[in-house]
Parts: C-alpha cells; structure tokens; sequence
C-alpha cells in the first residue's frame, strides 16, 4: 500500500475505460512508469497552454485550428485532473498536529482532503 494507506490511481485506463490503480510502497516498476507518464502528461499540458495561447494572441484561427485546440486542450486536462486526483488522494492528513484537538470531527470522508483542509 502507498504511505497513506490507499492504492494510487495510474494515469492510463484499463482497455475499457475502468481505472487502474497499484497498491505498493511507491518505489516499484509500476509506480515509477506511473511518475513517468505523469511527467509527460504535464509537460504536454504546458506546452499545449503556450500553443493555445499562440494560436489565440494570433487573431487569424481557423475553425480547424480552434477544434484542434478544443480537442487537445479537453484531453490534456482530462490527464492533468487525473493526476491532481491520485496525487491529492496519496496526500496525508496530519493526525496528531498541534491542532488536532482543535479540529472538527467530520466522521469517514468519503474523498481525499484537499490542501487547505488537511491543514488549515
């Protein structure tokens, strides 16, 4: 199991579209090809934020050129919400912080914690 106790989603689907996951400490083949490709995915994604914005400071777009960008953009984004999930759901809460006591008891969640509520 990862270190929050959970199994990571992987960045690609099973050839029917259901999602992946490997359970593991982080550091085997699966899980590095899995760093790998979330690498790749967020370069494309910059890379294609700098052509969309080319392409649109131009003024002189196609309807092509614009369903080409629609196209790669919804993609690329797709692949960026994929990682913020399976990154976000290997995020742990501090359980013991200077705060805990403090902090209200919202029972099971049932969706990882996000930055600010993890610890703020």
């Amino acid at each position: 199991m990862s270190p929050t106790g959970t199994a990571r989603l992987l960045p690609w689907s099973s050839p029917d579209g259901k999602p992946c996951f490997v359970s593991g400490d982080g550091t085997g083949y699966v899980s590095q090809l899995a760093d790998d490709v979330e690498a790749a995915q967020l370069d494309f994604a910059a890379e294609l934020i700098d052509e969309a914005r080319r392409i649109l400071a131009l003024r002189t777009w196609t309807p092509g050129e614009l369903h080409w960008l629609t196209v790669e953009l919804t993609s690329a984004l797709a692949d960026v919400h994929r990682v913020a999930e399976s990154r976000g759901a290997r995020l742990s809460a501090p359980d013991d912080g200077p705060d805990a006591d403090d902090a209200p008891d919202d029972g099971d969640r049932a969706r990882p914690l996000l930055p600010a509520e993890a610890f703020g």
